[in-house]
């Protein structure tokens, strides 16, 4: 099977031969997908949709976003909860396809003495490092917990708080942006990863924690829920830094409710295997270059009339 992808564009005889191309983004690919349409009538659409295409340019009307659903045989969406989200009509035609990493060993002998907090995400505003800084201000200066904060620093003003913030309190550190195996061993080593985003269309730093044995506290939205279940008992609400304070104090204090959160991320690791997450995207451009021959009319060759003898009088 050969694919065309939407920001890779292939050209000349590979892309005549496609019969599918998968777009990520709806607004942002809506220019590919209309050259795909226009040119490819008859070959299968699959949009793979985003937090911002869910979480931001559906909600606000976009036209772009909704006309490239419309023309789409097929969607897909990276964690349950976005089904929600989808517009009248998008969500019978959906798949969700479970992001995978490399299962990793958790980390043995962590610090029992001592909580170790990882935050793995750019610094920018739909991330929102700013209410983790918040919750260690509020929390008692003897409070044994230790945050360190990966990513680079896309906001500056984001990042002269987090600066501040390293300043006034030296439990808190930042490293800046890492390698992806350095951040990998990093979350693996962690006693907890945070996670405090107000809009993610399903991130993958979640897949790496429970996929590593760590357990996540996070904020409830849509991401979050949708990844890891809408019963799962490590949420404080978006924005609210005294939940996630009150959260980190019980994970210092109670090595039993960790241990919870830690089995509770192990059983969501189950789909999020790379063979399954295999599984599911074939699934997806299956049904998509299904959806597409059913969608294309069939064509009937008109049979020629008999050929008679004429007698000319």
């Amino acid at each position: 099977m050969i694919l065309q992808s939407a920001d890779q564009p292939v050209t000349g005889g590979a892309r005549e031969r496609a019969v599918a191309m998968v777009a990520l983004h709806a607004r942002r690919s809506r220019a590919a997908i209309a050259a795909w349409r226009r040119e490819r009538p008859q070959a299968a659409l699959i949009v793979v949709l985003t937090g911002t295409d869910l979480y931001r340019d559906l909600p606000s009307g976009d036209a772009d976003a909704r006309a490239s659903i419309a023309e789409a045989d097929r969607l897909i969406v990276l964690q349950d909860d976005a089904l929600r989200h989808l517009p009248e009509g998008g969500r019978a035609k959906a798949t969700v396809v479970a992001q995978s990493a490399r299962a990793l060993a958790p980390a043995p002998g962590r610090r029992a003495d001592r909580l170790h907090a990882l935050l793995v995400a750019h610094l920018r505003d739909e991330k929102d490092p700013r209410t983790a800084l918040a919750a260690w201000h509020l929390l008692p200066s003897d409070l044994p917990a230790d945050l360190t904060i990966v990513g680079a620093a896309l906001d500056p003003a984001i990042a002269a708080d987090v600066e501040a913030a390293t300043r006034a309190d030296p439990r808190i550190r930042w490293l800046g942006a890492r390698p992806h195996a350095w951040t990998r061993q990093a979350i693996k080593r962690a006693h907890v990863l945070i996670v405090p985003s107000r809009m993610e269309g399903g991130a993958n730093v979640v897949v790496e924690a429970c996929t590593a044995g760590t357990p996540v506290i996070g904020s409830r939205m849509s991401g979050n829920v949708g990844m890891l279940g809408d019963d799962y008992p490590g949420y404080f609400e978006p924005g609210d830094a005294a939940g996630l304070a009150r959260a980190i104090e019980r994970a210092c204090d109670d090595r039993r409710w960790l241990g919870a959160l830690e089995r509770a991320c192990a059983r969501r690791a189950r789909r999020m295997t790379p063979r399954a997450e295999t599984g599911s995207l074939n699934a997806a451009l299956r049904a998509g270059t299904t959806a597409a021959k059913a969608r294309m009319p069939s064509v009937r060759r008109a049979r020629p009339e008999p050929t008679r003898n004429r007698t000319t009088t």
